[in-house]
């Protein structure tokens, strides 16, 4: 089959060669009337590949005057929070989680909950120490599970642990939806969302399809981290989510020894990245052991520590962002 693919396709290029030669050479020998004709017919072929491409590009412009899909709220919730960074392993989910528990703590009457967007790689049922499959509400949602009066949702409620969720992104696009539609979530002040790392489907969707009020980008001070942040930073601009502000995390280790501070990834680069930016550095989170192990035992340190050194920088980036978005929503 193949043999007599490439044989066809040899024999269709040399009739085509013959036939170009063919035209070519009776060009060049026919009277003048006959070239007339000719070249009025390549003058009309000419024409109407101008009407189609004109033709083509009025479709493209009508298309594109539809725009983008309206966004619809989030039933119950006034103000979604974004928590992103454009590299992974820096810290982003733990900055989530201790940012809801510090929104809360700020305010214990604003209500808050917690999406864990990040499909592949759901991290929100480790910190918040949460287990189970969600229950069905009698409108056919799920209901939240819920810790540190936090209720939250997460892909890793659905699947079991060690489950590989190996979508393609139609699935993942679809559970999104879901995840944040198809949930009972109440009555929120904010929804704060664990964003996955990058800027693909997942950032668009939500960005499209949800009014966002903000977004929080997590980096350490190291220069390839920044890299990123900085990406993650300038697509929340494009699509018009307003950057609240960078968290600088890991951003200095103290020997629980002799208290000696070491820069171990950099000093001050997300400070210096915000001000580039020209947006607000939310402040500094320490890499502590503190931080890390509460985290994996699932007790954040805002809840564990509350009054801890570590802890203040985590209340601070809460606190700061509940300004800007109280200025923001005084705004519009």
């Amino acid at each position: 089959m193949a043999q007599f693919s490439y044989s066809r396709m040899s024999h269709l290029l040399r009739v085509s060669g013959q036939t170009l030669l063919v035209s070519r050479t009776g060009t060049e020998v026919q009277p003048g009337p006959a070239c007339c004709v000719q070249l009025a017919r390549r003058q009309i072929s000419s024409s109407q590949r101008s009407v189609d491409s004109k033709a083509l590009q009025e479709r493209q412009r009508q298309q594109m005057a539809k725009g983008l899909p309206k966004q619809k709220p989030v039933a119950g919730v006034k103000q979604v929070i974004v928590v992103a960074s454009g590299k992974g392993g820096v810290g982003k989910s733990t900055t989530a989680v201790n940012l809801a528990l510090g929104l809360l703590a700020n305010d214990p009457l604003k209500s808050v909950g917690l999406l864990d967007a990040d499909v592949y790689g759901p991290s929100i049922p480790k910190l918040m120490n949460l287990k189970g499959n969600p229950e069905l509400s009698d409108n056919n949602l799920m209901i939240p599970l819920v810790n540190y009066g936090v209720p939250c949702m997460s892909m890793g409620f659905l699947v079991d642990d060690v489950a590989p969720i190996a979508w393609r992104g139609l699935m993942v696009m679809s559970a999104i939806e879901r995840l944040l539609r198809q949930v009972d979530w109440g009555s929120l002040d904010y929804l704060v969302v664990d964003m996955p790392p990058g800027t693909g489907d997942v950032h668009l969707s939500i960005s499209q399809n949800i009014p966002v009020a903000g977004a929080v980008i997590v980096s350490t001070p190291q220069d390839i981290a920044l890299l990123d942040a900085r990406r993650g930073a300038e697509m929340f601009k494009k699509v018009n989510v307003p950057v609240l502000g960078l968290v600088q995390n890991m951003s200095v280790f103290q020997c629980p020894n002799c208290a000696h501070r070491t820069h171990i990834f950099g000093s001050d680069g997300a400070r210096q990245l915000a001000a580039a930016l020209g947006v607000r550095f939310l402040g500094d989170v320490p890499l502590h052991l503190n931080i890390r192990e509460m985290s994996d035992r699932g007790t954040p340190v805002v809840v564990s520590s509350p009054d801890s050194p570590e802890v203040s920088t985590a209340a601070f980036c809460s606190f700061t962002s509940d300004v800007t978005l109280r200025s923001l929503t005084s705004e519009s």
